[in-house]
């Protein structure tokens, strides 16, 4: 397999993940419980408001990984 290929199949796959994220951008506002699961942190204060999505971040790093692990294995 020569460069070109390889930067080839790379720009396929970066393309992928780009239309994977403007799909899950697209569809935020429809699934209401994303963002908002148990173990997911949020302090409000009269003028102050803390969130981290502990929870949510979990989950989206272990469907990345089999995505990206079903794209990349040999």
């Amino acid at each position: 397999m020569n460069g070109f290929e390889h930067i080839g199949k790379l720009l396929i796959v970066l393309g992928l993940i780009i239309v994977a994220i403007g799909a899950l951008i697209m569809l935020s506002g429809k699934i209401s419980w994303l963002g908002k699961l148990p173990g997911d942190i949020l302090i409000q204060k009269r003028n102050f408001t803390f969130y981290f999505p502990i929870a949510t971040s979990i989950i989206l790093s272990i469907v990345l990984t089999i995505v990206l692990w079903l794209f990349f294995r040999r």
